[in-house]
């Protein structure tokens, strides 16, 4: 009897070990993932690969931060399936809720630095970036 009652307690501890060590990877490779996205993301923007163009995405602006001349026009474009919103932390701009594929354009005639958030998700936010 003291042998089952040991490999019963045994084979819990370790289905909750590896549970445990499962979740853990999973939450490492997401936030890894996540990472290594915005940086790229950064990274591109401030090459210009990217272009005048803000895709909103899985709860995210990708890119996350955008550098572009005064004068240029930047499109947001929401390729998520439930509706954002592009607000300028400091009142410039406000788009009207975007559904699936609706674009919302803003031109910058001044330099400086642009945050900005989904109204109706503000943990969403990115930055454009205007030079002379």
């Amino acid at each position: 009897m003291k042998t089952i009652a040991t490999s019963k307690r045994f084979g819990v501890r370790t289905s909750a070990l590896l549970f445990a060590g499962v979740i853990s990877m999973m939450m490492f490779c997401a936030v890894a993932g996540y990472a290594a996205r915005a940086v790229a993301s950064t990274s591109n923007a401030a090459g210009g690969a990217s272009g005048t163009e803000v895709k909103i995405d899985n709860f995210a602006f990708n890119p996350v931060v955008i550098t572009v001349k005064v004068g240029t026009q930047v499109t947001w474009i929401n390729k998520d399936d439930i509706p954002h919103t592009v607000d300028s932390s400091e009142g410039k701009f406000k788009s009207a809720a975007l559904d699936t594929d609706e674009k919302f354009e803003f031109k910058f005639s001044e330099p400086g630095e642009y945050p900005f958030f989904c109204r109706m998700h503000p943990k969403m936010t990115g930055k454009v970036i205007v030079q002379p």
